[in-house]
Parts: structure tokens; C-alpha cells; sequence
């Protein structure tokens, strides 16, 4: 099983569900993708190469058959792994986000780590305190605090390649490849208070994927693994078992 983290995220995000996981049978393996968590930095970032690297990783680890979820920036390239390596993929599993194109949407924190980065906090506290300048919502800025660590004494930094997930943010919500088609077993599970995923998206979802369901998680929104991961959890299991 492999997991692929959202937008300035980390697999890390996701070690309290991997460990739910691996006590039911599963390898599971969370991947940093390219310019997040602990993964090398690059100045070019988009979904092909994205794309590329899952499948070095899966070579370097020789996994041929794989459970595959991604959430948010993680789904769409599940989405297009899929896509390109049909036979590599026994299940997938995409998690609040759709197959077509998203405007940019990020502008905010992205201008609001870059004030963090450029003020050079020395503490947790005063990292939160900047952020709060621009994200009044505490789950937010806990959620991109995260990426904080420490670079040396007295000097906390970002493991993201900020400046490269900046530069290429446009690239985030790019859309599938119109021909692009996995006909293995698939399911969306989208957050209830969300707008990523619509009723009126269901139609361009099954011409990519035929054989996706879609499948609602109460009480939660975009972060419906963190907000809900009960339902999440039984949901995800109950369609890599069938």
C-alpha cells in the first residue's frame, strides 16, 4: 500500500492511519513527494514528473501490484499513475479531489510561508504568530507548521522547496489528460463539507475511471482523513477488501 500526502504536506500526515492500516495485513509505505517532507528539492514540479518519481520508487522497492491513495495534490497523481501504469495499481483509492482542472487557490499561504521563511523564526510560537498574519484558521497553520524544523541552533526552517511549489503552483490543480482512462477498481471519497468534489463532477470522474464509486464522509471537509479518519478508515478498508 502507498500513500501520497496533499499539497505542503508530508507522508508523515498520515502515521496514525498507516499504522490502522499495517495492524490489518498491509506494507504500507508513505512517500514524500518531490519538494515536501524529507524528499529531494527541484525546481521543476508538475505531474508527469511526479508521476516518474512513484514509479522509481516503486522500482527502487521493487512493489509491482500496489494499493494506491492519495489525498488532494496525492490523488491527482495517483490519478495519473494509474492512468499511465494500469497493471502496477490493484486498487485505487483517491481522497477529496477530482480529475479536473482546479484554479489556483493557494495564493495565501504560499505568501504566508514566504513571510514566514523571510522573517526566520526561532520559535514555534513565533512561527504560528506570522502565519496567524495571514491564515486565521489554527488547524491550518498546525497543519503547515509541520514543515517546521530545525536547520540549526536557534533557527527553524521549511523542509518544503518553497520557492519551487511557488513558482509552479498553477501546476496543483492541472487536469487529467482528456484520453486518460483506468478501468481498474477505483473510489473517491470526498469530505461532506467540501466543494472539491460536486454532483456535477461525477460524470467527468467515471469517464476517466468506469469503475468508480463515490463515496461521502460525514462531519469532515478537504482534510476528511484528519477530521474523520473512523469513517475514513472503514470506508477505505471496506473497498480494498470487496
Amino acid at each position: 500500500m502507498v500513500i501520497l500526502h496533499g499539497f505542503l504536506g508530508m507522508g508523515d500526515n498520515w502515521k496514525s492511519l498507516a499504522m490502522s492500516m499495517a495492524q490489518e495485513g498491509y506494507q504500507v509505505h508513505l512517500v514524500d513527494q518531490r519538494n515536501h517532507g524529507r524528499s529531494f528539492h527541484d525546481a521543476a514540479f508538475n505531474y508527469a514528473l511526479l508521476t516518474q518519481d512513484l514509479k522509481a520508487y516503486l522500482d527502487e522497492q521493487e512493489l509491482e501490484r500496489i494499493v494506491l491513495l492519495g489525498h488532494s495534490m496525492g490523488g491527482k497523481t495517483a490519478m495519473n499513475f494509474a492512468t499511465e501504469h494500469p497493471d502496477a495499481v490493484t486498487h485505487l483509492a483517491v481522497a477529496d479531489i477530482g480529475p479536473k482542472e482546479y484554479p489556483p487557490h493557494h495564493q495565501a499561504i504560499l505568501r504566508a510561508l514566504n513571510h514566514l521563511e523571510q522573517s526566520a523564526p526561532n520559535s514555534r510560537k513565533q512561527a504560528d504568530a506570522l502565519l496567524s498574519e495571514y491564515i486565521a484558521e489554527p488547524g491550518i497553520r498546525q497543519f503547515l507548521l509541520k514543515n517546521l524544523y530545525w536547520k540549526a541552533p536557534e533557527q527553524l526552517g521549511l523542509r518544503i522547496n518553497l520557492s519551487a511549489l511557488t513558482d509552479n503552483a498553477d501546476q496543483i490543480g492541472a487536469a487529467l489528460a482528456p484520453n486518460a482512462t483506468f478501468s481498474g477498481s477505483t473510489l473517491f471519497l470526498k469530505g461532506a463539507k467540501s466543494a472539491y468534489i460536486l454532483p456535477e463532477d461525477t460524470p467527468g470522474i467515471t469517464r476517466h475511471f468506469p469503475q468508480a464509486r463515490v463515496v461521502e464522509i460525514a462531519r469532515a471537509g478537504h482534510w476528511l482523513h484528519a477530521e474523520n479518519p473512523n469513517d475514513f478508515l472503514t470506508e477505505f478498508l471496506a473497498f480494498i477488501r470487496a
